[in-house]
C-alpha cells in the first residue's frame, strides 16, 4: 500500500507542477506538437515507454548498432554481447560439456554477474521465448534481421515486469529494406578446428503503404576437442597431466576374500602373486590403471543453426500502421563425454559378475567390478524449434491538444526440444550379459533361454577394449530420448503521449496492460526416468501459470534555460504485476536527468525490480547429478587440514580423524579442486518459492564539450541488491555452509555412510539434496567508464576511438540468516571471473571503400586457489572466512587482441578480412573454474581459446 500512497503523491504533485513552475521561471510556454509527422520522428529509448526526441535519457543504456556489430566478426548474438565489459559468463556457456539439460547448447548472455535468468531480453520492445528454466537462447535471434542492439544496465520491472534485474538487452531488427542482401562468411581457429560457416539473405521492399521484409540463414559450427589442446587435454591443465584421471577401461575386480582390487592386465604388466591368472594388484597411486576421460570428450559442441524471418509492415490509415513478424528457427548441437565409468553400484540393486559367469576370475562367487567404456562414448543430440509470431497494430491520435501514441499486440512464442543420447548402458541388458553362463555348440552363451531370445550376449567386461565384440555394446547400448516443450503467450496495449504543458516543457504519460501465460513440461525417458540406464534419472516436470500487470509511467520536465539547469525533469514509473502462483507485487521506479549546462547531463534512478519463479523452479521433477566437490572434512584438502573448528565439527559428525575422499574411480583426492562423487546426488524444485526482489541505485554522468566537437564522457555509478535469491544449494556451498559456516539447517541436506563398500570410504557422503530455496542475498556494486571521440575528418580519413570500462568495487553474497559474507572481487568464483576491471579500447578508420579496425580487449587479474599448498601456490598463508582453506594463487591480467580490413568495391560488394586474439595470447590456469559451467577446467570460459580468422563477403543488390 505504500508503494502506491508513493507514486500516487507523485502524480498528484505533477498534476500541480504548472503553477510553480510559472513562479519558478520566466520562460514562454512550450508549444504542443500539432502533427502525426513530429511524433512520427520520435522514438522509444529501451528503459521507457514515452516516445521522445532525446535519446539522452536518465538511465544507461548502451547501444551497438551495425557497424560495431559487424566490427567483431562474430556471428552470434551472445558472443557479441559477451564482449561487453560489464557482462559475466553465462550459466551454460558453449564449452559446458560435461552439463545435461535442455538447455545445453543454447546461447544466453549475463549482465552484471547477476545471472542469464536476471537479465531480460526483448525483441522490438517484446519479451523473446523462454525455457522452463527462464533462459532466453540468442542463437534463435538472426544477427543479419539486427538493426541495433540496446542495453540497459539498470533495472526496469516497472516497465517491462519480472526479470529485467540485471539489465535488458532489446535486440531492435530491421523495420524497412529496400532491395537485397547476401552475406558469405568462414571463420576458423588457429588450431585448424571450429570452423564456422555462415550465409545469410535479406530481401525487402517499401512502397508508400506497405514494407516487407524476407531473411534467411544458415550456421554451422564444428565441434572443438579437448585432445587439440594443451589447456584442455587434461583434468587439472598440462601442468598436472596425471592429476584427476578417470576410472580406467581394463576391468577391476574385488576379491571377495579379501577385499583386494586386481585389473587386467594389458601393455607390459604382469601378473602380480596372490592375483588371478592374468590380474595385477590395482595401486590407486600409480597411473597405469587410470584413464584420461579428456581426449574423449567435445570441448565445445558442434552446432547447426537454421533461421527463417518474414516481417511486414501495412499502413491502414495516415494514422494507423499494422505489423506482423514470423520466424522459425532450429538448433541442432552434439556433443560428447569418455565412456560411462560402469561400477557394480552403479543401480539401486547393485550389479555383480555371476559366480557362474565364464568370465569371472573368482568362480563360484558374485563379484564387484569397475570398468570405463571407452568403446561406447556418450553422445548427446540436441535439436530445439522455436516458432515465433509476432501481430499488432500502432498508431497516433490527437488528445488534450497534444499528440499521442498507441500499439496493440500478440505474441505467440513455442518451444520444443528433442534429446537423444547414446553410450549409456541399459542395466537389466547389462544384469543379463553378467550373469550366468552356458555352452552351446563350444560357444559361451547366456544361461538364460529367455535372455538369449531378447538377444544375450555374454560380456567379458574386465577385458580390455578390442575385447568386446560389436554385439554386446549393441545389446548394452540404450538410446535415450527426452522431450521439453514451452509455451508463452503474450497480450500487451500501451498508450503514450501529453497531458500538458509546462514552462519547462510536457508532461506525458504512458500507460498499459499486459496479459501473459507461460506453460511447460518436460518428459524424460521412460528407461532413464525408472533408474533402468546409467544416465542421470529426473522425473516429468509440468506446469503453468499466468500473469496480468498493469504499469503506468510519468515523465515531468520542470525546469529549462535557467541558468545551472538547461534541463531538470523526472520520471515515475509503477507496475502492478498480479501471479496465479503466488500473488502480487509492486514495483516503482525513480529518476531524474539534470543538466546544469549544455554540455554535462547528470542522471540517476532508484529501482525495485523482480524475478517470479520459473517453471522448473516451481514444478520441475527431482533430477540425478554426479557433482564436483571437496568435502571440508578431507584430512589433507579439506578446510579440516587447516581449520581446528571445522575439524572439531567433522569428528563431531563422526567422520574419521584421516578420512580422506575418494573420486568415481575410488582414488584419494590429489588437490583442492576436489573430486566427482561416485554417488548421484538429487536436486528439485519448490512449489512454494515467492519471488526474487532487488533495488537498483544508479548515478552518472554525460560529458559532450562544445568546444570538442564528436567527444562524449560518460561514468555511471551502479548499485544493485537482490534478496530472497532462488538459489539451487549446490553440493559444495551446502558442506561448506555446514562445516565451514557452521549452519546447522544445512547439515540435514546429506548424510555420511558409517562404514566402507565398495565405492566409498567410511565416513563418506552417501546421499546429498540440492533443493531450491528463496535463500540468501547478492550485493554488487561498480562503474561503467565510456570515452567516445569521432575525430574531425582529415586527409587520410576519419579515426573514432571507443574506451568503455566496468570498475567492480563489490560483489558480497551471503548463502542465509547468520551465514558469512562471501565477497569475491578480483577473485575466479566458480566460472566466473570477477575480474576488478573489465576494458574494451578500439580504434576504428575509414577512407573511401577502405576501412580497419583494432580493439583491445583487458581483463584485470585474479586471485585464485592453489593447486596445492607448495605447488602453484604465491601465497600459502593467505585465507579468507568464505575459502575454508589456506592459500592464495595470484594470477595476472590479459588481454586480447583484435584486427579487422575491409574493402568495398564498386559493385556493392564489402570484403571483410580479420583476426580475433591476433597474438594468440593465453590466459592463466584457474584451478577454481567448476567443471559445471565450462566443461573444461582450468580454461577460463571468458577466455579465446585460440587465434581465430575470419572473412566475409557482403554483396548488396
Amino acid at each position: 500500500m505504500k508503494q502506491k500512497t508513493l507514486l500516487a503523491t507523485a502524480i498528484a504533485a505533477a498534476l500541480v507542477l504548472q503553477t510553480w513552475s510559472v513562479a519558478a521561471q520566466d520562460a514562454a510556454p512550450a508549444q504542443a506538437d500539432q502533427s502525426s509527422a513530429k511524433s512520427l520522428e520520435t522514438v522509444t529509448v529501451t528503459g521507457s515507454r514515452i516516445r521522445s526526441v532525446d535519446v539522452e535519457t536518465s538511465q544507461p543504456v548502451f547501444t551497438m548498432d551495425k557497424a560495431a556489430i559487424k566490427a567483431t566478426g562474430l556471428t552470434n548474438v551472445n558472443d557479441i554481447l559477451a564482449r561487453m565489459p560489464s557482462a559475466g559468463t553465462p550459466d551454460i556457456t558453449p564449452q559446458d560439456t560435461l552439463s545435461s539439460g535442455a538447455d545445453v547448447g543454447g546461447r544466453y548472455v549475463n549482465i552484471r554477474n547477476l545471472g542469464s535468468q536476471r537479465t531480460l531480453v526483448l525483441v522490438n520492445g517484446r519479451r523473446w521465448s523462454t525455457s522452463l528454466n527462464g533462459l532466453t537462447d540468442l542463437s534463435t535471434i538472426p544477427v543479419a534481421m539486427i538493426e541495433r542492439i540496446d542495453i540497459l544496465k539498470d533495472g526496469a520491472s516497472s516497465i517491462y515486469g519480472s526479470d529485467a534485474i540485471g539489465g535488458v538487452v532489446n535486440i531492435i531488427t530491421k523495420e524497412k529494406f529496400d532491395g537485397a542482401e547476401a552475406n558469405v562468411y568462414y571463420g576458423q581457429n588457429g588450431k585448424g578446428d571450429g570452423e564456422t560457416q555462415n550465409y545469410d539473405f535479406t530481401w525487402g521492399h517499401s512502397t508508400e503503404k506497405n514494407s516487407i521484409i524476407l531473411g534467411a540463414s544458415y550456421q554451422n559450427v564444428d565441434s572443438m576437442w579437448n585432445k587439440e589442446r594443451p589447456e584442455t587435454s587434461y583434468a587439472q591443465g598440462p601442468r598436472h597431466p596425471n592429476a584427476g584421471l578417470g576410472l580406467g577401461p581394463y576391468g577391476r575386480v574385488v576379491d571377495p576374500a579379501t577385499d583386494d582390487q586386481y585389473v587386467y592386465n594389458h601393455g607390459s604388466q604382469t601378473t602380480t602373486a596372490g592375483a588371478p591368472a592374468g590380474y595385477h594388484l590395482y595401486d590407486p597411486n600409480s597411473t597405469a590403471d587410470k584413464y584420461n576421460t579428456q581426449k574423449d570428450m567435445t570441448f565445445r559442441a558442434g552446432t547447426k543453426l537454421k533461421n527463417l524471418y518474414l516481417q511486414d509492415r501495412y499502413k491502414l490509415t495516415d494514422n494507423i500502421t499494422l505489423h506482423a513478424a514470423a520466424s522459425y528457427s532450429t538448433r541442432d548441437t552434439s556433443s560428447q563425454l569418455a565412456g560411462y565409468p560402469f561400477q557394480s553400484g552403479a543401480a539401486d540393486e547393485p550389479i555383480l559378475i555371476s559366480g557362474q559367469n565364464a568370465y569371472n576370475p573368482f568362480p563360484g562367487q558374485d563379484v564387484e567390478f569397475f570398468r570405463r567404456t571407452v568403446e561406447m562414448p556418450r553422445v548427446t543430440d540436441t535439436q530445439s524449434k522455436l516458432a515465433h509470431i509476432d501481430l499488432g497494430a500502432e498508431g497516433y491520435f490527437q488528445f488534450l491538444n497534444h499528440d499521442w501514441s498507441w500499439d496493440a499486440g500478440f505474441t505467440y512464442d513455442a518451444n520444443k526440444i528433442r534429446i537423444r543420447g547414446t553410450g549409456n548402458i541399459y542395466l537389466p541388458n547389462a544384469r543379463a550379459a553378467l550373469g550366468p553362463t552356458t555352452m552351446i555348440d563350444g560357444q559361451v552363451a547366456c544361461a538364460s533361454a529367455a535372455d538369449r531370445a531378447a538377444g544375450c550376449v555374454p560380456w567379458n567386461i574386465l577385458a580390455g577394449p578390442g575385447a568386446t565384440p560389436q554385439s554386446v555394446w549393441n545389446y548394452l547400448n540404450y538410446r535415450s530420448t527426452d522431450r521439453q516443450a514451452s509455451y508463452t503467450s503474450d497480450w500487451t496495449a500501451n498508450v503514450s503521449g501529453g497531458l500538458f504543458d509546462l514552462p519547462a516543457g510536457t508532461v506525458n504519460l504512458a500507460v498499459g496492460v499486459e496479459h501473459r501465460g507461460e506453460k511447460g513440461n518436460f518428459r524424460p525417458d521412460a528407461a532413464d526416468s525408472a533408474g533402468l540406464t546409467t544416465n542421470l534419472a529426473s522425473a516429468p516436470t509440468s506446469g503453468a501459470y499466468n500473469t496480468n500487470e498493469a504499469y503506468l509511467e510519468l515523465d515531468v520536465p520542470l525546469l529549462r534555460d535557467l541558468p545551472g539547469a538547461q534541463e531538470l525533469g523526472v520520471n515515475v514509473a509503477s507496475r502492478y504485476s498480479h501471479y496465479s502462483n503466488f500473488g502480487s507485487t509492486t514495483n516503482n521506479k525513480y529518476s531524474f536527468r539534470w543538466r546544469p549546462f549544455a554540455d554535462l547531463l547528470v542522471r540517476g534512478t532508484w529501482a525495485q525490480g523482480f524475478r517470479a519463479p520459473t517453471i522448473n523452479d516451481l514444478y520441475g521433477g527431482v533430477g540425478q547429478s554426479f557433482e564436483t566437490f571437496l568435502d571440508p572434512c578431507d584430512s589433507q584438502y579439506g578446510a579440516a587440514a587447516t581449520n581446528a573448528s571445522v575439524k572439531a565439527r567433522c569428528t563431531a559428525a563422526g567422520v574419521p580423524a584421516n578420512y580422506r575422499q575418494v573420486d568415481q574411480t575410488g582414488q584419494q583426492i590429489t588437490s583442492t579442486n576436489g573430486g566427482q562423487t561416485p554417488v548421484a546426488f538429487l536436486s528439485g524444485s519448490n512449489p512454494n518459492l515467492k519471488p526474487e526482489t532487488s533495488i537498483t541505485r544508479t548515478l552518472g554522468l554525460v560529458y559532450s564539450p562544445h568546444y570538442v566537437e564528436g567527444l562524449d564522457f560518460t561514468v555511471d555509478y551502479y548499485n544493485i541488491y537482490v534478496k530472497n535469491i532462488i538459489s539451487s544449494v549446490l553440493a559444495q556451498n551446502i558442506v561448506d555452509y555446514c562445516y565451514i559456516n557452521n549452519d546447522q539447517n544445512f547439515c540435514n541436506n546429506f548424510s555420511r555412510t558409517g562404514t566402507a563398500t565398495s565405492n566409498l570410504a567410511a565416513g563418506s557422503i552417501d546421499s546429498l539434496n540440492e533443493g531450491l530455496a528463496n535463500l540468501g542475498t547478492l550485493k554488487t556494486e561498480g562503474y561503467d567508464v565510456g570515452i567516445h571521440y569521432r575525430l574531425p575528418e582529415t586527409s587520410i580519413g576519419r579515426f573514432r576511438i571507443a574506451s568503455d570500462s566496468t570498475y567492480l568495487t563489490k560483489y558480497e553474497t551471503v548463502s542465509g540468516p547468520g551465514a558469512v559474507a562471501n565477497t569475491p572481487v578480483g577473485f575466479m568464483s566458480g566460472e566466473d571471473g570477477l575480474y576488478r576491471l573489465r576494458s574494451n579500447l578500439q580504434v576504428d578508420w575509414d577512407f573511401k571503400q577502405f576501412g580497419a579496425s583494432w580493439t583491445v580487449r583487458y581483463y584485470s587479474g585474479l586471485k585464485d586457489s592453489c593447486y596445492t599448498a607448495t605447488v602453484e601456490c604465491s601465497s600459502p598463508n593467505y585465507t579468507n572466512p568464505w575459502w575454508g582453506t589456506y592459500g592464495m594463487s595470484q594470477k595476472g591480467s590479459v588481454a586480447f587482441n583484435d584486427a579487422q580490413f575491409r574493402y568495398t568495391a564498386p559493385w556493392k560488394g564489402t570484403f571483410t578480412v580479420g583476426v580475433n586474439n591476433i597474438f594468440n595470447k593465453k590466459g592463466p590456469y584457474y584451478y577454481s573454474v567448476t567443471t559445471s559451467g565450462t566443461g573444461s577446467a582450468p580454461y577460463n570460459p571468458a577466455f579465446d581459446i585460440d587465434r581465430y580468422w575470419y572473412v566475409s563477403y557482403n554483396q548488396k543488390f
